[in-house]
């Protein structure tokens, strides 16, 4: 098994756990549960941000390493979980993002003067 594969076998076991069973979700739950983990996404990502001295005004903050790496890998989780209630299996998520990747270099190779609303219909 690689590495992405245990992480979203991993994940799928957390959340059962927790209660949320995301491999037989209806629409509505489906909806409820995307808008649930990107609140938590946003909501770590704030997170992440105050572990960086982002108050340019104020001369006692500190860079926090250690936290800033315990909030990417609680974005990690939600993402996971939000790919998961979308029926995304991990092989699924290396093509989409490999897809994605490819286009976004095609995209600074042209200089990305304009958006092309098409380019991403093939992920």
């Amino acid at each position: 098994m690689d590495r992405l594969e245990e992480i979203f076998k991993m994940q799928f076991e957390l959340n059962k756990r927790i209660g949320v069973d995301t491999s037989a979700m209806s629409d509505e739950e489906k909806i409820k549960w995307l808008l649930n983990y990107s609140r938590a996404i946003a909501q770590e990502n704030s997170e992440l941000v105050d572990s960086v001295p982002w108050k340019w005004w104020a001369k006692y903050q500190k860079f926090d390493a250690q936290n800033a790496k315990v909030e990417i890998i609680d974005i990690l989780h939600f993402l996971v979980s939000a790919a998961q209630v979308i029926g995304m299996t991990a092989e699924d998520f290396y093509q989409a993002y490999a897809k994605k990747n490819l286009i976004n270099h095609n995209r600074q190779d042209s200089g990305y003067v304009e958006k092309n609303e098409d380019d991403c219909r093939s992920v």
